[in-house]
């Protein structure tokens, strides 16, 4: 009987240990997806019995806070001119309103910026002659500090108002009213909301015959603050700003309003 080869053994040995280690190899890439899946397992299986119930909370409040912007323009032949002139202005500016009550933590640079100023020059032309082009020649620096200040005494935002038009002051605005614990009140109205959304779900609940198990999703959008007029006007000092205006305090509606999804059985 003819004997099979020694290298045949030896090639279909090493075929064998080759197939293991695919074999071996497969098994535990399939183990390692396996075990990943694990935390995942059930998450992607929808909650087929729900119900989805609305809510809406809302708050008043009359703002304690106000806030405006104003600018310092100088215009000068040089640069270190310009800024020493928006900055001496700028000192009777913050001295005043310190006077008036605000703190200097209220009050805050938001801008500051030097630009050239150029005019346009046309070179007088003699008849018969090819007139040159006109050219742009500086004039000077035009420097501007922009301050934003917020005011905590609200009923005097009329006069300091007034105060700040009586100093030349430019682009005073922005005039707004704010809430100083405004985050606060949301979370109150949320809370509003949150209860609206599930006593809505016990009614819904009980009219269907059928009991709350556990809350599947949320979501919350809100619309707040909103600025409301009343017909209160701002006090105002005639010795320190005759034409002080007069400005409506009015109030802010905080409003919130909550999506909840159940689980029903």
């Amino acid at each position: 009987m003819e004997q099979t080869p020694f290298w045949a053994y030896k090639a279909f040995r090493q075929l064998m240990i080759g197939v293991v280690a695919v074999l071996i190899i497969f098994v535990a890439v399939l183990a390692i997806g396996e075990f990943k899946r694990l935390p995942y397992i059930g998450q992607d299986v929808p909650v087929e019995n729900t119900i989805t119930v609305s809510g809406k909370g809302e708050l008043f409040a009359i703002p304690d806070i106000a806030t405006f912007s104003f600018s310092v323009l100088q215009f000068s032949a040089t640069v270190p001119e310009a800024q020493k002139n928006v900055t001496d202005k700028m000192h009777a500016v913050l001295a005043s309103l310190k006077t008036l009550g605000v703190d200097d933590k209220d009050v805050k640079t938001v801008d500051y910026g030097i630009n050239p100023r150029y005019e346009y020059k046309q070179v007088t032309c003699v008849q018969y002659v090819p007139c040159p082009p006109g050219r742009q020649v500086l004039t000077g620096y035009e420097v501007n500090q922009s301050v934003s200040v917020k005011v905590r005494k609200i009923d005097d935002s009329g006069k300091i108002i007034g105060a700040m038009g009586s100093l030349s002051v430019s682009n005073l605005s922005g005039l707004s009213f704010t809430l100083d614990k405004e985050d606060d009140l949301k979370k109150q109205a949320r809370v509003k909301a949150i209860n609206d959304a599930r006593d809505q779900a016990k009614s819904l609940a009980h009219d269907l015959g059928v009991s709350l198990v556990r809350i599947v999703s949320f979501s919350e959008s809100g619309n707040y603050p909103v600025y409301l007029y009343a017909s209160k006007g701002m006090a105002t000092d005639a010795a320190i700003a005759p034409s002080a205006p007069e400005i409506p305090t009015g109030q802010n509606k905080i409003t919130s309003n909550v999506s909840v999804t159940y689980e029903i059985r």
